[in-house]
Parts: structure tokens; sequence; C-alpha cells
């Protein structure tokens, strides 16, 4: 059996047996490297080698951690939460309950999309927002499966979709450079604007899913227990009780100063910092405390941050083997010419990889190299190879044990530890979008 399917399989089983992921990733690792041929100093290399390039992600999240927290302290995500909890008021009928219901899913629905394009903060909003609205969701029973979907789709439909934000990077900076890197020699041109058409097909499909997910699968009412937040995780307890009108201002001033300096120098690092300079300059927290308040941000994104180190072990493992190559072609070997089968077999192969590595930004270097010459192959248009090469390569971001894309939304949904990361997050949305993903994926390969 091929090493890279071996090494997925083993890290999946283990993830879904309620295992940590990242002795998940990190067992699947060591299996697929030995499988693969690697001896096990050999597996070990190659598995601190990528182990480097997932320390400066981990290092960025640890930072919005602590700009989450400073934040916090402004009281600006109370008086967000306040207000919903106010439009609840005494009245508690079945009507008005499911107005407020629909009125926070999309008001977490589009930030989490402002947060990919319009705002490109990512997940950094969510360890924000959500954990004060906890106790409104339990007072409405709602379904945090139906809040981890809404987060997922805002987090990876928007930049497969809108080229700018996250979207131009993925669309433009990576998927199209990648495509037409390996293209040139076989003589195929994608333009920039075939990218966003032909991605609007599998993303159609995740709007079903998600349709799929918010009105029948998780419409229903779910209790949870009123716990006490973990001050070990939350950042709820380091707000004040009262939102202030100068904690609002430079939370805001803030919030702009990250944002720009993010945008302008591309590192999430910088901006942070400078946004957690602003807040501090602006009374929010005083410098004797910014140590409390970075080991604060640290516990609460530590667990996404040592899962995106041991998935970029992961990865460097898995391409060490060279099984990528093999797996690719022994399927097309058993497909033949058949161009239906084919398509399903790229999406399919995508799914494993990324399902492993957990990034489709890194995961479009992998296949692009391998699926675009198979593609020209095959007979498929340019714009059918967008489309198989964008979704292959998104399909395990959303459905992932290792993606920050299942992992924003626990992190913030988890924090009374009513929320499990596998059975809450990922196999929800793994159902709902990947499923989808790979139905519209293959339809648009065949019909462009």
């Amino acid at each position: 059996m091929n090493a890279v399917m071996i090494a997925v399989l083993v890290m999946v089983a283990l993830s879904l047996l309620r295992v940590s992921v990242v002795f998940a990733l990190v067992a699947g690792a060591l299996v697929g490297g030995l499988v693969g041929g690697l001896s096990l100093e050999e597996t070990l290399g190659a598995f601190n080698d990528g182990v480097g390039g997932g320390a400066q992600v981990a290092l960025a999240y640890a930072t919005l951690g602590a700009f989450a927290v400073a934040i916090s302290r402004s009281g600006l995500p109370d008086m967000l939460a306040n207000r919903l909890i106010r439009l609840l008021g005494q009245e508690a009928t079945a009507a008005h309950q499911s107005r407020v219901k629909w009125i926070l899913l999309g008001a977490v629905l589009l930030m989490a999309i402002f947060s990919q394009n319009a705002i490109p903060v990512h997940i950094a909003f969510i360890p924000i927002l959500i954990p004060p609205l906890l106790a409104l969701m339990n007072r409405l029973k709602l379904d945090r499966r139906a809040v981890a979907c809404a987060l997922t789709f805002g987090l990876t439909a928007p930049y497969m979709l809108l080229p700018v934000g996250f979207g131009a990077i993925f669309l433009n900076d990576i998927l199209l450079a990648n495509l037409n890197s390996a293209g040139e020699p076989l003589g195929l041109e994608i333009t920039r604007s075939m990218v966003p058409m032909a991605m609007a097909i599998p993303v159609g499909g995740m709007a079903i899913g998600l349709l799929v997910a918010l009105f029948v699968s998780y419409r229903g009412a779910r209790g949870y227990a009123e716990k006490e937040v973990a001050a070990s995780t939350s950042i709820v307890s380091t707000a004040p009780a009262t939102p202030h009108a100068l904690g609002l201002v430079m939370s805001g001033v803030a919030i702009v100063a990250a944002l720009g300096l993010q945008l302008y120098t591309g590192s999430m690092i910088l901006g942070g910092l400078v946004g957690i300079g602003v807040l501090s300059m602006g009374g929010i927290f005083k410098w004797r405390e910014a140590d409390d308040l970075f080991t604060s941000g640290m516990r609460m994104m530590a667990l996404i941050g040592f899962i995106m180190i041991s998935a970029a072990g992961f990865a460097e493992v898995m391409k060490a083997t060279g099984d990528i190559d093999a797996l690719v072609n022994n399927a097309f070997e058993v497909f033949g010419d058949n161009r239906g089968l084919a398509a399903l077999t790229m999406l399919l192969v995508g799914l494993f990889i990324t399902l492993g590595i957990g990034s489709s930004f890194s995961t479009i270097p992998i296949i692009a190299a391998i699926f675009v010459p198979l593609a020209v192959q095959f007979g498929f248009s340019p714009m059918a190879t967008v489309v198989l090469v964008g979704t292959a390569a998104a399909l395990g971001d959303a459905g992932s044990p290792a993606s920050d894309s299942t992992l924003g939304p626990t992190s913030g949904l988890n924090v009374d530890g009513q929320h499990d990361h596998i059975w809450d997050s990922v196999v929800p949305t793994f159902l709902h979008y990947n499923l989808p993903l790979i139905a519209f994926g293959w339809l648009g390969a065949m019909w462009l």
C-alpha cells in the first residue's frame, strides 16, 4: 500500500479515537516514512526539517492570541455579546429565540467571511468573539456544530472565490502561479480571470453544504451544561465587566494599525505586536502585565501552534518518501484513459494529501506539479484544470484535524470543554464541505 495513504489513514484513525492530533500526526509521519523506505533517522530528519517551516506560523498564532487577550480587556467582545443578549431580552417565545439564533449565526458567518477578505485577520477573531457568546448559545440551545460549520465555511470559501485579502494569495500568488509554472512546458496558460470563475463551481457545492448543516443537520436544539470557563484558556476572565469608551476607541485604532501593518509588511507577527503596543499606550493594560498577557494568549493558541508545526513535519516526510508521485501514477494506471475516473482520482488523491498536511496553501505546490501534466494528458481544458487542482488542494482544509479552519472554531467553542475537536468540528465540516467539494469539483471538471 502507498506510504502516503497509510500515513494519512493512521493519522485520521488515531484522531477519530480521540488521540491527541499532535501525537496522531507524529505517529502517522513515522509510519509513513518507514513504509516509504526511509530509515528511522531519515524519517526523523525529514520531520525535523519540516518542523522549522511551521514555527513561524505557530509564533504568528501565539502573537494573535496575545492580541486577542489585549483586545478583550477593552470590553469590545463583551459589548457585542451583551447587545446580542439584550436582543434576546426577557421574551422567551420560540419565535423570538429562533430569530435571535439566526441573527447570531448570520453575524458569526459574516465575521468569518470578512476575516478572509475585507478584514484579513484569519482566525484571530474567534477567541475574541466566540467565548463571550457561549452563554447566549447555551440559552438558545444552539448546536455548536452549526456554529463550527458557519465558521469553517467563512474561513475557507471566501479565499477560494474572492481574489482579495487571503484570496489574492491563494488564487493569484499560489494557485495561478503554480498552474502556469507547471503548465508552461506543456503549452498551458491560465489567465487571472479564469481562476475565480472556475472556483465558483466547487464553492457553490460548499454553500449547499452550509445550508444543509444549518437548516437540516444541526437545526435542532442541543443542550449544554452551564460551566465556568477555565481561566487557563479563557480570554473572558481578563475582560472588564463593563465596556468603556476609551477601550472601544483604542481597540478600533489598534485593529486598524495591526491590519494596516499586516497588509503592508505581510507579517501577522509584526501586526499583532503593533496592535498590542497601541492598546498598551491607550492604557488598556500596563507594560508590566505584558508577560501575563502573552502567557494567556499562548495558552489559548498553543494547541493550534503545535498542530501546525507537526503538520509541517508530516508534510515534509510525505515529500521525502516520494510516494506522492507514485500514488497518482498508480491510480491512473488502474483507470486508464477514462476522464471521469481520472478527475475523481485527482480529487481523492488531493483529499488524502491535504487531510494530512491540513493546509490548502501548502498543498498546491505539491499537487500542481503532478496534476497539471496529467490534466493536459487527459485533455482537460484550462478552466477544468483550475477546478481540479484548486478543489483537490482545498478539499482537506475543511475537515482536516490539522487545519486551522477546524482548529480555529474549536479554540473558541471548546473553552468550557463541551465541544470536541474531532466529532464536533472535523467530522461535521468533512461531511458537509468535503463531500460536496468532491461532487461539484468533479462536475466542474467534466463540464468546463
